[in-house]
């Protein structure tokens, strides 16, 4: 699943010690776009903390898994960000969840080329 948006907060590093060893964990807010913007906690683990390199105010197309749990009758859900796609500055156009370019008329008949004739030898 992907969600597009604008990061419009960064909050603090978490880490800790875990049956499998140490973990970090970092949480980020993404607002995104459209008539009615919703804000969305996404959070980043281990070593994507380092490599996505998150800054505030980055418009952003994330790959998430969406996952709930249940613990002591209570259900908890995160969203876990596994790829970032930075959106192309001032580009109109983004493949990864834009709309497409507008379509202003159609692309040019292909017109035979001169040596295509009746005279061609083609097998078929």
């Amino acid at each position: 699943m992907e969600i597009s948006g604008r990061i419009i907060s960064i909050l603090s590093e978490q880490s800790g010690e875990g049956r499998n060893g140490p973990w970090r964990k970092q949480d980020f807010i993404l607002e995104t776009d459209g008539q009615y913007p919703r804000k969305v906690c996404v959070s980043v683990w281990g070593d994507k903390i380092d490599q996505f390199s998150l800054k505030e105010g980055e418009q952003l197309t994330a790959s998430v898994n969406i996952e709930s749990r249940e613990y002591n009758g209570r259900w908890y859900t995160d969203v876990k960000a596994w790829k970032v796609e930075r959106e192309a500055q001032g580009a109109g156009f983004s493949p990864a969840g834009g709309n497409p370019p507008p379509f202003d008329s159609p692309p040019p008949a292909e017109e035979p080329p001169e040596s295509a004739s009746a005279e061609d030898d083609l097998p078929f």
